[in-house]
């Protein structure tokens, strides 16, 4: 494979200016971070030193073998939401080492709320659980759920994809012979019971673990009965009565030595054989991507100097150089993993949707995972391209894209808007994961353009009442709209809502997705099987 040779001036004066930019983003992320990490009021860390507990990040680092990797998952989920008081929607979920093996981690956190579910804490888990079923990765719940919160019952109870579904995939799981571990730290009342119940193993710890659908309170309300914790779901109890609990633990850390014993006992698969050679590094410092991605998120960039910076040795074996010039197509490795990166460097066109369709095709025909690297406004539009085929065409691509067996990875570096987010493996199209940058939109077509045409609806509303406004006040109504606009097309808006993955420092972004191929590995991958292709 050639290596790409950078054109980038690491010093001039606009690398500097982006780099500056760009840093200063991402230690406003890593701060975020850090805070929704460790950040919680002193009386919550003092009652969990009452019970005799770990705060969840102790249960999660004792967990994990020692000196390993460990990639989190949305960790800003809900930071738009609740008025900011469900720090990662109280939930910690990443993919991590146990006993030489990738598992997913589960873990409530009963520092916020004492572990009650929120509907993104629900919507967290079930997508923790679909990577587990997406990958076949075991899982290990770390487990202390005060239940779910009642006040927002009705956004987290009945639908398809909500509380329900978190029992139903761990059915799934287990049907796939994909095994789990839950290690009952607290109270699993409610939903949360069935957790450990539908886990294959389960251990309690004695004193502060029980399982329960209904606390002592609901039972007497409902019964008239009078009962105790102990007496009702405690680990003695569960462990030489109901038999709901297999292993008896006298402490948090003695329960985490069990699940860790538990783990090493698993089966070891084989993993999914695809082409891997010896790593190297990117030739050049994955520092640079900050000089390189620009300050504004409208000024075009080079997708070629971003691929150089992540994948071995800077090499790049380029398919169809000349042909649909907007979409770069070609081969490399990431950590000796041979993938088919696709990436944007301009609208879709015809030609690039039939290049990007042609080239996943030749990626799923030689077991070669692929990598999106999204920075898309859309397909162009206009008669020219309508008469010429464009959404035939990129309906060729988008039925590649859904069709594909091989893993498919997205990370969103600038724009992702329309229909082209879509084509690049947006959420709707199963990625194994998707990441964003923080300087990321997401959206249905971008600000500027969005800003226009609601101020011209706005406008034409007003005149139909006879009313016709000044450009003063079109240009109040057009800062309204573009500021509520941006804000909910922000990268931390989405991961908010767990649109993605995590929002990653682009210097990380290597070694994210070196896990993330791994991860997936653990699947076969099937055979290759599409739909039609409108000719």
């Amino acid at each position: 494979m050639q290596r790409i040779t950078s054109l980038v001036d690491v010093k001039s004066q606009e690398f500097r200016l982006n780099e500056l930019h760009n840093r200063r983003l991402a230690a406003e992320l890593k701060e975020r971070q850090r805070a929704v990490r460790f950040n919680r009021p002193e009386r919550d860390h003092e009652r969990l030193r009452r019970q005799n507990k770990l705060f969840v990040r102790e249960r999660v680092e004792a967990l994990l073998d020692p000196e390993t990797p460990f990639l989190e998952l949305s960790t800003l989920a809900a930071n738009r939401a609740y008025d900011g008081e469900v720090p990662s929607a109280a939930q910690v979920v990443g993919i991590g080492i146990v006993a030489g093996r990738e598992v997913i981690v589960h873990a409530d956190d009963a520092s916020v709320k004492g572990g009650a579910w929120y509907p993104l804490s629900v919507k967290k888990i079930v997508r923790s659980l679909e990577i587990a079923i997406e990958n076949r990765l075991p899982v290990v719940h770390l487990c202390d759920c005060g239940g779910g919160f009642l006040p927002l019952q009705a956004e987290f109870f009945a639908d398809r994809h909500h509380a329900g579904r978190i029992f139903h995939n761990q059915s799934i799981l287990s049907k796939m012979g994909v095994p789990q571990v839950a290690v009952v730290m607290g109270h699993c009342i409610a939903g949360g019971a069935y957790v450990p119940a539908l886990s294959e193993y389960n251990i309690i710890v004695q004193g502060s673990g029980a399982i329960f659908l209904g606390g002592p309170s609901v039972v007497k309300v409902a019964t008239g009965q009078h009962v105790s914790v102990e007496e009702l779901g405690g680990a003695d109890m569960h462990t030489s009565v109901s038999g709901t609990a297999d292993y008896l633990a006298n402490s948090e850390m003695h329960a985490i030595a069990i699940a860790r014993d538990i783990v090493a006992r698993f089966n070891r698969t084989e993993k999914a054989p695809i082409d891997r050679v010896t790593p190297e590094p990117p030739a050049y410092h994955a520092s640079e991507l900050y000089g390189i991605i620009p300050k504004d998120p409208r000024a075009h960039f080079e997708m070629r100097e971003i691929i150089a910076r992540l994948v071995d040795g800077s090499r790049f074996h380029e398919y169809q150089p000349r042909y649909g010039r907007s979409l770069v197509c070609g081969f490399a490795r990431l950590h000796g993993y041979q993938i088919g990166v696709l990436a944007n460097n301009g609208v879709l066109f015809g030609d690039s949707a039939l290049k990007g369709a042609h080239f996943i095709q030749l990626c799923d025909m030689n077991r070669t995972p692929l990598l999106f690297l999204q920075n898309i406004t859309g397909f162009m539009v206009g008669r020219d391209y309508e008469q010429g085929g464009i959404t035939k065409n990129g309906a060729k691509l988008i039925m590649a894209v859904s069709g594909a067996s091989v893993p498919k990875f997205t990370v969103v570096c600038n724009h992702s808007h329309g229909a082209g987010a879509f084509a690049m493996a947006g959420r709707a199209f199963d990625p194994r994961f998707l990441f964003t940058w923080p300087q990321a939109q997401i959206s249905a077509i971008g600000t500027d353009q969005a800003t226009r045409v609601l101020t011209d609806i706005k406008a034409k509303q007003l005149a139909v009442d006879g009313r016709h406004l000044s450009e003063e006040e079109l240009e109040a109504i057009r800062e309204s709209i573009s500021e509520e606009y941006w804000e909910r097309s922000s990268a931390y808006y989405a991961t908010s809502e767990i649109w993605d993955d995590g929002i990653l420092d682009p210097a990380d972004t290597r070694n994210a997705l070196a896990m993330a191929v791994s991860a997936s590995l653990n699947a076969p991958i099937e055979t290759p099987r599409y739909g039609v292709f409108r000719m």
